[in-house]
């Protein structure tokens, strides 16, 4: 029996009371029934009124209990079904279903007899519905022990229960990774850096902990917590470091002194009219999270790219966990408008002193078209313009080349473009990929400038040798400074140019484990062809739930 019909269904006890004097035996048997099947569900008010058997296009009437429960209807108005006076299916009307409607009409007595007098009621229909029930005994029996099952299952979810409004989302990452290769960004004529960099093999870990409230239905609040010992393998300094931020990962949380619990995200998302979705960032603001970056299969920290600069465009990092405000305009076409607004950095935003707060100091406008004419298809066209106080220049969010993001001591400003695209030619297979051009400068002291070029080309296999199972290829370049000019005089950019090879297989155990083996290869590291190959093996295991 169709389960959402059982649910609207109910025999009250007061109508034993109220047949008892006319007929006790009858009385009896109603009070019986009446009292194993008592809740009435709130979707009730939501189900059209049948008046009559008949117009069930599924049910034949071939019976005797047929014609009688049709005369019980037409009479009493007492059966409920769906708007379009079928049971959702070509078939006939099970013992079931016709139990179901003989307690709707008992239900429905019951309220007139409630209401009125009983003498609303004929002796013929009471006997008619003793009959019935005696011949539907067992499938009223099953029909109560369901219903019980229903509450005893229903108060268990609500003695349980997390909360009324929110739900617990969780993700915790065993890492398992080296870095090795011989002289790994070792720069022949920097007297100061190692020749004979090497690198142990790490275990670590990253958890997070997503609190998601709603209260209205389509809004989000989002408070995460997260702890985490991962650490960056790009310390420029150091026996246990590969001297370049190429080698990041895309998961690295070194929390504190290692593993210290914070709130590392907060905010909150609503939507304006039918076609606006905003978002407020109070911290830990990513615009990767706000926005469409293109490339679905590689976006995420957790199950995507093991690299950093494998899991989107550069352009994407340009909040740097701040705060502000996202708006995502969808009018129902091809096209979807962003724009938003970051105070960069983590505490910029908290801060009152000069050349901080929220619109003083450090941050980034940003806005992007994406065009999606087909199914296959989809195009992104994003800019952003932002502005870095002194000591706290990272031009690109800690991807390329020392050159692109070192600290600067004077404020800069940068113009920087981005395209991306995603293309499937087949639920498959998914290409992707992206290229960026930024022009920075210095906003006091001598004129400096800057020209940065990246790119990278992104390739997803799915269900490959399983269901569920991905295999990934990214090759690009990353972030590279082409060229400069200092007080008006050109200066030669990087030497030479550094190339990203990326190769993954993310293997899908269940819908909760997913273990990824992987290998990152830095070609040329530091745009200079004097620095030996970079590997970075990786194990990856995300649990998710």
């Amino acid at each position: 029996m169709t389960k959402l019909f059982w649910n609207v269904l109910k025999v009250s006890p007061v109508i034993a009371a109220t047949l008892l004097s006319a007929n006790s035996a009858l009385a009896n048997e109603v009070n019986q029934q009446a009292t194993s099947v008592a809740q009435l569900s709130q979707e009730a008010n939501s189900i059209g009124q049948v008046t009559s058997v008949s117009q069930f296009s599924d049910v034949q009437p071939t019976d005797w209990a047929f014609q009688s429960l049709q005369s019980l209807v037409e009479r009493y108005g007492c059966v409920a079904g769906y708007p379009n006076g079928t049971f959702r299916g070509n078939r006939a009307l099970s013992r079931y279903e016709f139990a179901a409607g003989l307690n709707a009409c008992l239900d429905r007595v019951n309220e007139l007899i409630a209401t009125a007098t009983a003498d609303m009621v004929s002796k013929e229909d009471l006997a008619t519905l003793q009959r019935l029930q005696e011949e539907f005994s067992a499938e009223l029996a099953t029909l109560r022990g369901r219903v019980d099952a229903l509450e005893a299952r229903t108060a268990e979810l609500e003695a349980n229960q997390f909360s009324t409004t929110t739900k617990l989302r969780g993700e915790a990452i065993f890492s398992v990774s080296q870095a090795f290769g011989d002289k790994q960004a070792d720069q022949d004529n920097n007297p100061n850096n190692n020749p004979n960099l090497d690198s142990n093999i790490t275990f670590s870990n990253r958890v997070r902990l997503s609190l998601e409230s709603s209260f209205m239905g389509t809004d989000v609040l989002q408070t995460r917590l997260q702890a985490g010992n991962i650490q960056s393998l790009d310390s420029l300094t150091g026996s246990a470091s590969t001297g370049t931020r190429m080698t990041r990962l895309g998961y690295e949380a070194n929390t504190g002194t290692g593993n210290s619990v914070e709130i590392d995200k907060l905010n909150y998302a609503f939507n304006f009219g039918e076609k606006i979705r905003v978002r407020i960032d109070a911290v830990g603001g990513e615009l990767n999270e706000n926005v469409n970056v293109f490339n679905p299969d590689f976006r995420s920290s957790g199950t995507g790219a093991l690299s950093r600069y494998g899991r989107f465009s550069p352009i994407y990092r340009l909040a740097q966990d701040g705060a502000g405000i996202t708006v995502n305009v969808n009018p129902q076409g091809p096209l979807t408008l962003s724009a938003a607004y970051f105070a960069r950095g983590r505490n910029d935003a908290a801060n009152p002193a000069i050349g901080q707060g929220l619109f003083d100091g450090s941050n980034t406008i940003f806005g992007q078209i994406a065009f999606k004419p087909s199914k296959a298809l989809n195009l992104g066209f994003a800019y952003a313009r932002s502005y870095q106080s002194a000591g706290e220049v990272n031009l690109l969010g800690s991807t390329g080349s020392a050159t692109v993001n070192g600290n600067s001591t004077v404020p800069v400003e940068s113009d920087n473009y981005g395209l991306q695209l995603t293309f499937n030619p087949s639920d498959k297979i998914t290409l992707g990929g992206w290229a960026g051009y930024t022009t920075a400068n210095t906003v006091t002291g001598p004129a400096q400038s800057a020209d940065i070029w990246y790119w990278a080309a992104t390739l997803g296999l799915k269900d490959l040798g399983r269901e569920g199972n991905t295999l990934g290829i990214i090759f690009g370049q990353p972030p590279k400074v082409t060229g400069r000019e200092v007080a008006g005089t050109s200066v030669n950019g990087e030497p030479s140019t550094s190339y990203h090879l990326e190769g993954l297989y993310k293997m899908k155990l269940t819908d909760n484990i997913m273990i990824t083996p992987g290998l990152l290869v830095i070609f040329n590291p530091e745009h200079n062809d004097n620095n030996d190959t970079i590997y970075v093996g990786t194990l990856r295991t995300t649990f998710s739930f």
